[in-house]
């Protein structure tokens, strides 16, 4: 049996094959994810990762049904897997928003589906760090989330020599649009705005020629688009950003780039991508405001302004891996109790379970074992120590770097680890 086109087998360390992946270097991710969140005061947050389809086509359309892997359950309800967090996020929120002081602060760690083609640095399920603030609509906050985005980047031991946040405003592109429809005739019907935030999020990955079609066909030229996206002006809330992040000694880390319009159509305001700064991947990281989606997912009971990031395992790991900062990951058990003496087994257990509980990584032989069967299990297990009762008062520690042995009192073992 072989596991399904897209999807990963998380293996401990050493890893078997090179087709797999490493579940200590996911625990790692997860954890860096974590720590940098709690210091920002973000509490955690988990939803379910099965929801109504409803949900997902009320945010995006039904044209999302088929990146979705989606069925009907057996009480007939129409569901899918959670393509990403934030409608979940949403829901859970206009549920008990009253419940909580805003602004809410939350993140979460989900593992996400899509039925799509498998690509570099994107599969058919991701695990990815989504990290929201509801409630709050003034820059500050957008300045606060990156300031998290930048922190959770750098905790990892990538610098302002490999990543780089570009900053743009869908706001600016509202105005863009705008003033450029006012001036072509009414060639550009505003119902099309959309479409034409779809190029300008495709243009670096679209032939010139292909976009200045399509751009024509809504009252636009590709020079005037390039000619705005080169200009590089800040908005003032763009500015406020900038100021914000420069106070805390992170504006390097930050440039305007007007490329970055994220394609998702609930994006109202800031927006933003993490991109490796040689363009090896895809983009690291991406979000920005969406302050009506509270009130679209409510059916407009509660209106709340929010924005948020998503940041997936899979090109954070990549970059990782070319970079050099993965650490290796220790595999050493910390000590092996032998058991030579069968009589002195009932001890054992009891030494076994006394250093399980004071923290140590503990293995032994479940079975009878002939010594030298288990000191090799011992050799494989990469182990710190071992330990073997003499007799029911006393040890004999063994240091495996060192080769060194001290015998020491059943009961002061621990003293003597290290």
């Amino acid at each position: 049996m072989e596991r399904l086109p897209g999807f990963r087998d998380f293996y401990p360390e050493p890893l078997p094959h090179t087709d797999v992946w490493s579940a200590d270097a996911r625990q790692y991710i997860f954890e860096k994810w974590r720590t940098v969140a709690r210091r920002y005061n973000f509490r955690e947050y988990d939803g379910p990762p099965l929801e109504s389809l409803e949900l997902f086509t009320t945010k995006s359309g039904e044209e999302i049904v088929k990146q979705l892997f989606d069925f009907k359950d057996k009480g007939d309800r129409h569901v899918a897997l959670r393509p990403e967090m934030t409608p979940t996020l949403a829901r859970m929120v206009a549920a008990h928003e009253r419940n909580y002081k805003k602004p809410i602060k939350w993140f979460a760690i989900p593992q996400l589906f899509r039925y799509e083609k498998q690509q570099k640095g994107r599969l058919r399920e991701h695990f990815q760090f989504n990290a929201d603030l509801i409630g709050e609509s003034d820059p500050a906050a957008d300045a606060e989330l990156i300031a998290l985005l930048i922190d959770a980047l750098r905790a990892f031991g990538l610098t302002g020599k490999d990543f780089v946040i570009r900053l743009s405003s869908r706001n600016a592109w509202h105005e863009f649009y705008e003033g450029r429809r006012s001036k072509s005739e009414g060639r550009a019907d505003p119902a099309h705005e959309y479409d034409f935030f779809q190029t300008i999020d495709k243009l670096e990955r679209t032939p010139p020629e292909e976009t200045e079609k399509i751009l024509s066909a809504l009252g636009f030229s590709l020079a005037d688009v390039k000619q705005f996206i080169e200009s590089g002006k800040p908005t003032g809330e763009l500015e406020s950003i900038l100021q914000n992040l420069a106070a805390r000694g992170l504006k390097d880390f930050v440039k305007v780039d007007y490329h970055v319009i994220r394609g998702l159509a609930y994006y109202t305001g800031v927006v933003f991508e993490a991109f490796d700064v040689q363009n090896e991947f895809r983009a690291i990281a991406g979000g920005g405001r969406y302050d009506n989606l509270v009130k679209l997912i409510s059916g407009g009971k509660v209106d709340l302004p929010a924005l948020g990031f998503g940041m997936g395992d899979v090109v954070l790991l990549e970059l990782l891996k070319a970079r050099g900062l993965l650490p290796k990951f220790d595999t050493t058990t910390d000590v092996f109790v032998l058991i030579e003496d069968e009589s002195l087994r009932a001890q054992s257990l009891k030494l076994v379970h006394d250093l399980r509980a004071a923290g140590y990584a503990v293995e032994y032989a479940l079975t009878p074992a002939k010594p030298d069967k288990q000191f090799k299990r011992a050799q494989e297990l990469n182990v710190a120590h071992t330990v073997r009762l003499d007799n029911s008062d006393y040890v004999c520690i063994r240091d495996f770097k060192t080769r060194k042995e001290v015998v020491a009192g059943a009961n002061d073992v621990a003293n003597h680890l290290g």
